[in-house]
C-alpha cells in the first residue's frame, strides 16, 4: 500500500498558478544548484526525520540511454561518479542506502544529471523527484512539523491524494525454477539461446546460453535484473545484415572475435556505419526495438533469494 499522507514540494507557489494548476510564476523550471537546491534536501531530510528513517531502499533505478529528457543536460557517470563505483556496482532494485546517501541521489535527480529512481522505505516512507523540481514524499504519518519547516525553507508542500507517479510494473512473471525449466526446454530444442540481462533500465548484459554453461551463467546474474531469452545469435552475419528493416530503430548484438558479446542502437541511417563496427563478427542478432516487433522466447525477473518477486519492471 502506498503511503497515506503524500506531500508535493516545490518551489513554485500556489497563488502563481492558474485555473488548471498550471504554474505561471518566474521560477525556472532547472535547479539553482544552490541555495534553493539545499531547501529541496533540507525539507527531504526533515519528513524522514519525522518518519523516523535513516536508510532507504534504491527502486526502478535508471541511467541515461539513447534519449534524455531533462531540460539540463547529462553528464558522465549519470551524475553517480562518487555515489558508486564506475561500473555501478551496488545501484540495483533493493540496494539500499544510507539517507545521507539517499539525498545525493535526489540531488542527482533535480541537476537532471542522468540517473533516476524512488527511494522507498517499505509501505511508510517514499520520496522521488518528477518533470520540472517537482519532488513528491509520502509518509504513514502526516509530517506536520516537516510541512513546516518546508514552509520556512522558502519552499511549498501541497498535499495530495497519490503521486502522479505511483508505480506501475508491467513484468509480473518470476523467475522461478519453471522459468529455468523452460529455458532448459528451449536449449535442448534449439542447442543455444541469447540472454538479455537488464540490471536496470538502459544497462544490459549479453549471455549466450547453452545447456553446459546455464548453471554458471545463471549464479552470475545481478540481483532483481530482469531476463528476456531471445533466438540464438546467427553465424551468418551477412545475411543478418541483409535482413536489416528499412526503418526502425534496432538493437544489433553481436560476438567478437574473442568471444565478447556487444550490443549498440542503429537506424537505417547508420547502417554503413555498423558494418564497419562489426567487421570481426562471428555470430549477430538484430532485434527490434519497436513494441510490437518485439516477441522474446522467455521472459521474466528475477525474485529475491526468499522467493518473492519485488523487482518492478
Amino acid at each position: 500500500m502506498p503511503p497515506a499522507f503524500v506531500h508535493r514540494i516545490t518551489k513554485y507557489n500556489p497563488a502563481d498558478r492558474d485555473e488548471h494548476g498550471n504554474y505561471q510564476g518566474a521560477e525556472e523550471a532547472i535547479s539553482d544548484q544552490g541555495p534553493v537546491e539545499a531547501a529541496y534536501l533540507q525539507a527531504i531530510s526533515a519528513f524522514a526525520e519525522v518518519a523516523g528513517i535513516d536508510r532507504l531502499e534504491i527502486r526502478e533505478p535508471s541511467v541515461t540511454g539513447l534519449v534524455h529528457f531533462g531540460a539540463q543536460p547529462a553528464v558522465e557517470g549519470h551524475g553517480l561518479s562518487g555515489l558508486f563505483p564506475d561500473d555501478l556496482t551496488g545501484y540495483y532494485d533493493g540496494a539500499e542506502v544510507s539517507l545521507a546517501v539517499a539525498l545525493e541521489l535526489i540531488r542527482v535527480m533535480l541537476r537532471e544529471q542522468g540517473a533516476w529512481c524512488r527511494l522507498e522505505a517499505g509501505d511508510v516512507f517514499t520520496v522521488h523527484v518528477g518533470w520540472d523540481q517537482y519532488v513528491y514524499v509520502g509518509s504513514d504519518l502526516p509530517c506536520t512539523d516537516a510541512v513546516t519547516r518546508t514552509r520556512e525553507l522558502g519552499l511549498f508542500a501541497e498535499p495530495l491524494v497519490a503521486s502522479p507517479y505511483v508505480a506501475e510494473p508491467e513484468v509480473t512473471e518470476a523467475a522461478d525454477e519453471g522459468f529455468w525449466a523452460s529455458v532448459r526446454t528451449e536449449l535442448a530444442t534449439r542447442q543455444g539461446l541469447l540472454l538479455e540481462e537488464a540490471h536496470f533500465v538502459e544497462a544490459t548484459r549479453w549471455h549466450r546460453l547453452t545447456t553446459e554453461n546455464l548453471s554458471v551463467v545463471r549464479a552470475g546474474l545481478g540481483p532483481r535484473a530482469l531476463l528476456t531469452v531471445w533466438p540464438d545469435l546467427q553465424t551468418d552475419v551477412g545475411a543478418v545484415l541483409t535482413a536489416l528493416p528499412a526503418e526502425w530503430d534496432i538493437a544489433f548484438v553481436w560476438e567478437t572475435k574473442d568471444g565478447a558479446i556487444r550490443d549498440v542502437t542503429a537506424d537505417e541511417t547508420q547502417y554503413e556505419e555498423l558494418v564497419a563496427l562489426i567487421a570481426d563478427a562471428r555470430a549477430a542478432r538484430a532485434l527490434s526495438l519497436d513494441a510490437d516487433e518485439r516477441s522474446p522466447l522467455l521472459r521474466a525477473a528475477l525474485p529475491d533469494s526468499d522467493g518473492v518477486l519485488r523487482a518492478r519492471w
